[in-house]
């Protein structure tokens, strides 16, 4: 009855770097899924519809709390319990490795202000893009793999499609 309430556009946001092929690529395949038949290879589907924000300086110290609560485990790390989210450092996962943008204060960034910190010092010490799906909880960091896994759960929805596992927005619990 009140599913209605429930149907708005997704809102997904980028913090994009221009000089990053990984961030450029990742606005591209979110500008064309906006633009053109999605998924490309059935020209007769219609384009994605969601807010699309394109940010082009680094999140804020919130912003990186709420984004890594998005983050998923990867496959090969969820060899223990999946019931408890494992903690990574903001360091680990907002920086890069990446040689030559890396600061002494980069082994010590513990924190999301740490890593806001050095952000504002070299913007081209995170990993680009970070793509954020806010209605979902979803979030992809130096990823574009990630991106499309989040466009493709945005054309599940819009088909009508049954979502599986973490993108179910059902109740849990004792409410079923």
């Amino acid at each position: 009855m009140f599913n209605s309430f429930k149907r708005k556009l997704p809102e997904i946001s980028i913090f994009h770097h221009p000089s990053s092929p990984p961030s450029t690529k990742a606005l591209a395949l979110l500008k064309n899924s906006l633009q053109g038949p999605y998924p490309p290879t059935n020209p007769t589907n219609p384009p994605l519809a969601f807010n699309l924000s394109i940010v082009e300086n680094p999140p804020t110290e919130d912003q990186l709390k709420t984004i890594q609560t998005f983050i998923r485990p990867s496959s090969s790390s969820s060899s223990s319990s999946s019931s408890s989210p494992s903690y990574t450092s903001p360091g680990l996962t907002f920086l890069s490795a990446f040689p030559g943008t890396q600061a002494p204060e980069a082994l010590h960034a513990a924190t999301a202000k740490d890593v806001v910190d050095l952000a504002l010092k070299n913007p081209k010490a995170l990993k680009y893009p970070i793509v954020v799906d806010w209605g979902s909880g979803q979030a992809a960091v130096g990823d574009v793999e990630g991106v499309k896994r989040m466009l493709e759960d945005v054309r599940k929805r819009r088909d009508g499609e049954k979502l599986t596992g973490d993108e179910v927005d059902e109740p849990k619990g004792w409410f079923m």
